[in-house]
């Protein structure tokens, strides 16, 4: 694939996110259900994968905590609510960013979270500026993941912990599938459960938890279908029928993999005291 530019990564979301924002409560990343018979709504699903992976941090009142790829906000807003962190919200979008410094000042706690644009190839903060660090489906758009595993834990304490989730090669059979999958979501790359683990060991972390769940999250791409459509009119009569055809066209390549291709990794590692 053609290299992708931090300009082009943030056009890409800017273009995307206000429908995903408004259909998914405010997260732009994926969802979780159970099993067909799971009737939770669309937003519900979301979320649980937003507290499958920040469980994972074990936060504490007070801990300073980037999220690097903060989406409109709504992760950040729930982790700041939760457990009084403050929050660092990064992301390469002008409107992420917008929406969700409005959704942190409407929510009450503009004073723990607060978003800017940043890229996560050259984070602009000192050493051992955080306590935690989540990256939630970010990753997967990192021109050298190498190079943002090192500025992570640069930027982390010694004893410092990371979440991250993101997509995993799971089969390779069906090349052009994946291929239209990788072009449709701007993807470098698509590594397995095992690379992801030593992109993070390389960079000098100690993986301490690892899940791949992808049966349970792209594996269930039709519940999300199904639960988009119940609220086209409802995104039509905001957006408008341009918007909403233009938003289909874009994503339509998201769904060509089978359902077997695609994984979802989940991992929690820390960065060593000595």
């Amino acid at each position: 694939m053609e290299n992708i530019g931090a300009a082009d990564i943030g056009l890409h979301y800017d273009e995307r996110s206000p429908i995903t924002d408004e259909l998914r409560g405010g997260q732009v990343h994926m969802w979780y259900w159970y099993d067909d018979q799971d009737d939770a709504p669309l937003e519900e699903a979301v979320h649980r994968i937003t507290r499958k992976v920040t469980d994972t941090l074990g936060l504490r009142p007070g801990e300073r905590l980037l999220d690097a790829g903060c989406g409109p906000g709504e992760t950040a807003v729930f982790l700041a609510r939760r457990y009084g962190v403050r929050v660092t919200g990064i992301t390469l979008s002008a409107y992420e960013i917008k929406r969700a410094n409005e959704r942190a000042a409407a929510s009450g706690v503009a004073e723990l979270a607060r978003f800017l644009y940043g890229d996560y190839m050259a984070l602009p903060f000192p050493d051992g500026s955080f306590d935690a660090v989540l990256a939630l489906e970010s990753l997967q758009n990192a021109p050298d993941p190498a190079r943002v595993f090192a500025e992570f834990f640069r930027v982390l304490r010694p004893g410092g912990r990371l979440a991250f989730s993101d997509f995993s090669l799971e089969s390779a059979a069906d090349p052009d599938r994946l291929a239209v999958f990788m072009s449709t979501l701007k993807l470098p790359r698509l590594p397995t459960l095992q690379e992801w683990l030593e992109y993070a060991g390389d960079a000098g972390f100690k993986v301490e938890e690892y899940t791949q769940c992808g049966p349970r999250v792209f594996g269930r791409k039709s519940k999300y279908i199904q639960a988009a459509m119940s609220r086209r009119q409802e995104l039509l009569d905001k957006f408008g029928e341009e918007a909403l055809g233009e938003f289909a066209g874009r994503h339509r390549g998201f769904f060509a993999p089978r359902k077997d291709q695609i994984g979802y990794v989940i991992v929690a590692a820390v960065k060593p005291r000595g």
